[in-house]
C-alpha cells in the first residue's frame, strides 16, 4: 500500500488561474432527473492480487512529468504512451460547471489523490458548446455562451502533477449550438425545415462531413493540449419517435446509420493515433445485449472494432422491468453488470478483439427510482465489472457529486478483475 498523494496546487498556480463563478458553483449542484436519463468490492488488498498502481501511477507520473518538461511551453503534442502510463482507468465524470469551478476541481482532485481514482472525464464540448477557448476562429463560432475553463493548460498541468489522466468528453451529434450557427448542417423534415426532438432541440446531421471535420478537429486540438483520451458521447442518431416528424438526412448516399457511425469513428481513430490519444465512445447499455443495431444506429459489431475503448452506459435504473431476465434490474446492480459485460466480452472475442481493457463501463452513481443508490450499490457494480474480466470503470453523476459514494472507493488502485 502507498500513502495517498498530497495536493500540490501551489506548484502550478491552478487556483489563481481557473474560473470560479456563482453560475459555475450552481451548475455543479443537484441534477434534474431528465439530465440523469439523458446520458448518457470492499476496501483492502486480497491475497494474490496485483498492485496496478500506485507503482504504475508513480512511474506514469515520471513519464508525464518528463514529457511536460519538453512540451509545457507549446502543448503541441498529446500524452505519449497512454496505454503504458494508464493501462487501467477508474474515473469520475466532471461536468462543464464543475470544471469551471476552482473549488470543485480542488475537491475532485483531492478525491483522486486519496482513492483509486486516476482519471477525470471532463466536459470539453457538450450541449452548451465548447468549454475551452479554442485557437480556431472557425471552431469559436460554435463556442456557445455557457462560459469556459479560463486556463485549460493550467488545469492539465495540475492533473499531470497529480498523476491523473485527463479525458475530454465531446458530445457529437446532439449539438444545438452548432445547429443554430450552421442550420445547413442539421437533420431535416420532409418539408426541408429543421427537425427537432421532443424538447424542441435541433440535432446536426451525422452524414455531413464538415461536421466530422469540426468535431474531430476540436478533439485534435484537445489531444495536442494534453488530453490522453477523447471520449465521444451522443455518438448516435436521435430517437425516431412515431409522434415526431420523419427524420431526413441530406447527403446520406444510402449509407446505413451503423456504417456511418463506424466510418466516423474509424477516421477519428486514425487521426488520434498520430497524436498518441485513445479514441473512446459512449454507447447505450442495451447495445451489449441487443443482437442487431438500435434505431439510433449503435451496433456493437460496428462500433467496437473502431475504438480503443467502448464505454457502455450499463446503468441498472435504465433497464425496464423484466429485461435481462431480472424482475427489477435497478435492484440487481451486480447481475446487470455481469450479464451486460459478459455478453459484450463474448462479442468482442468473436470479433477477435483481445485488448484487456477494451470495455470500460459507466457505473451508476445517482438515484433514479427505487432503491436509492449508495456505496453498497456502487460496490456491487464494481464487483460485477471485475467478475466480468475488466478492471476499469467511470462513475456518472450528472452533478459531479461523488461524496456519498466515497466509502465504496478503495485507497489505491488494485487489480480486482477475475
Amino acid at each position: 500500500m502507498h500513502a495517498p498523494r498530497q495536493p500540490r496546487f501551489a506548484l502550478l498556480g491552478f487556483v489563481a488561474l481557473v474560473a470560479c463563478s456563482t453560475v459555475a458553483e450552481q451548475g455543479a449542484g443537484s441534477p434534474k432527473v431528465e439530465e440523469v436519463s439523458a446520458h448518457h468490492g470492499p476496501a483492502g488488498t486480497a491475497p494474490g492480487v496485483t498492485l496496478v498502481t500506485n507503482a504504475t501511477r508513480d512511474s506514469a507520473a515520471g513519464a508525464i512529468a518528463d514529457g511536460d518538461a519538453r512540451q509545457s511551453a507549446s502543448h503541441q503534442s498529446g500524452t505519449a504512451n497512454v496505454d503504458r502510463e494508464f493501462p487501467v482507468v477508474r474515473a469520475l465524470y466532471v461536468n462543464r460547471f464543475a470544471a469551471q469551478s476552482t473549488k470543485r476541481m480542488r475537491q475532485l482532485i483531492q478525491i483522486a489523490d486519496e482513492t483509486e481514482i486516476n482519471a477525470l472525464v471532463i466536459d470539453m464540448k457538450d450541449e452548451f458548446g465548447l468549454n475551452f477557448k479554442t485557437q480556431s476562429a472557425e471552431f469559436a463560432r460554435n463556442a456557445g455562451t455557457a462560459g469556459v475553463v479560463r486556463n485549460l493548460p493550467a488545469l492539465l498541468d495540475t492533473l499531470r502533477a497529480h498523476k491523473i489522466l485527463p479525458i475530454a468528453r465531446l458530445v457529437v451529434f446532439k449539438d444545438s449550438v452548432t445547429a443554430r450557427v450552421h442550420p445547413e448542417w442539421t437533420i431535416r423534415r420532409q418539408d426541408n425545415s429543421v427537425w427537432r426532438d421532443k424538447k424542441g432541440i435541433a440535432w446536426v446531421n451525422p452524414y455531413h462531413h464538415e461536421l466530422w471535420n469540426y468535431n474531430i478537429g476540436v478533439a485534435e486540438e484537445l489531444a495536442k493540449m494534453g488530453f490522453g483520451e477523447i471520449q465521444f458521447d451522443y455518438i448516435r442518431f436521435p430517437e425516431p419517435y412515431p409522434s415526431l416528424p420523419k427524420q431526413v438526412f441530406p447527403d446520406n448516399k444510402g449509407v446505413s446509420k451503423p456504417d456511418l457511425l463506424a466510418q466516423f469513428l474509424q477516421e477519428a481513430n486514425v487521426r488520434f493515433d498520430k497524436l498518441g490519444a485513445r479514441t473512446t465512445a459512449d454507447i447505450f447499455g442495451l447495445v451489449t445485449t441487443v443482437g442487431g443495431p438500435l434505431e439510433v444506429g449503435q451496433w456493437w459489431e460496428k462500433i467496437s472494432p473502431h475504438v480503443d475503448v467502448v464505454l457502455p452506459m450499463v446503468y441498472p435504473s435504465h433497464y425496464p422491468r423484466g429485461d435481462l431476465g431480472l424482475a427489477v434490474p435497478n435492484a440487481e446492480p451486480y447481475k446487470v453488470l455481469t450479464i451486460a459485460l459478459t455478453r459484450a466480452r463474448q462479442r468482442d472475442q468473436k470479433l477477435g478483439i483481445k485488448t484487456p481493457e477494451h470495455i470500460r463501463p459507466w457505473l451508476q452513481a445517482f438515484t433514479l427510482g427505487k432503491p436509492p443508490y449508495g456505496p453498497a450499490e456502487l460496490e456491487a457494480q464494481k464487483k460485477g465489472t471485475y467478475d466480468s474480466g475488466y478492471d476499469g470503470w467511470v462513475l456518472w453523476n450528472p452533478g459531479s457529486k461523488y461524496e456519498p459514494f466515497l466509502p465504496a472507493l478503495e485507497k489505491t488502485l488494485v487489480s480486482r478483475k477475475r
